[in-house]
């Protein structure tokens, strides 16, 4: 199931929103201001972002560069083209205008998923040293291969279509759950020093890094 986040402070724009979304099969998260919007992308990663721009406190214009990483369709009442131009080479990658029509928000909605669906279905994934071949699951390390739990891959591959990008605990347990039911909270911290060993072994060097208070992410400098 995939999830959508809607940031939006006017709670009957967002109720609208909230029920056709739900009644497409989607998941939905919710925040009311820019600076819940950034918590809420702190503990969880949703496949897509429906994002106002005139928020209180932090404005949508403020917290889309801290959106790397995950298609965000601005739905705002401005109607300049100037606004649109900037939001769209600032990171977003549509733009609604207010008051809009459901049907074609959700078919743009299902267009930008699909597209990102494709993109994930990339078979190689580079970080550095570090080469993943998804379609075959084997993993390089300065050529040489490693091999992985399948609980270990999932959480590789996470952190290698996310770099730059620390990643909670709970996002990657949300994350990897369908693919790794047994991995706990409890697990999975071992789960992840055991993948940190298996790389370092086989390129002599740290390749996670943990982020205090939040998770870890894939180290980016070279050999």
């Amino acid at each position: 199931m995939k999830t959508i986040a809607i940031i939006e402070d006017d709670q009957h724009i967002g109720d609208v929103l909230e029920r056709n979304l739900v009644r497409e099969g989607f998941a939905v998260l919710r925040a009311y201001s820019g600076t819940e919007a950034l918590y809420l992308l702190s503990q969880h990663t949703p496949d897509l972002i429906l994002l106002d721009l005139m928020l209180p406190g932090l404005s949508g214009e403020e917290i889309l560069p801290k959106m790397k990483g995950i298609p965000v369709i601005v739905v705002s009442a401005k109607v300049g083209i100037d606004d649109k131009v900037n939001l769209l080479l600032g990171g977003a990658v549509d733009y609604v205008t207010k008051p809009f029509n459901m049907k074609e928000l959700l078919a743009r909605i299902t267009v930008h998923l699909r597209k990102e669906s494709r993109e994930e279905l990339a078979p190689v994934l580079r970080v550095g040293d570090l080469k993943m071949d998804t379609a075959s699951h084997e993993i390089m390390v300065n050529n040489s291969s490693v091999k992985l739990t399948k609980t270990e891959y999932a959480i590789l591959k996470l952190l290698m279509q996310n770099p730059n990008q620390a990643i909670s605990k709970s996002v990657i347990l949300e994350k990897i759950c369908e693919d790794t039911p047994d991995c706990t909270d409890r697990s999975l911290k071992q789960h992840i020093s055991n993948l940190r060993k298996k790389l370092r072994e086989a390129g002599d060097k740290e390749y996670i890094e943990s982020v205090w208070g939040i998770g870890f992410r894939i180290k980016q400098e070279k050999s």
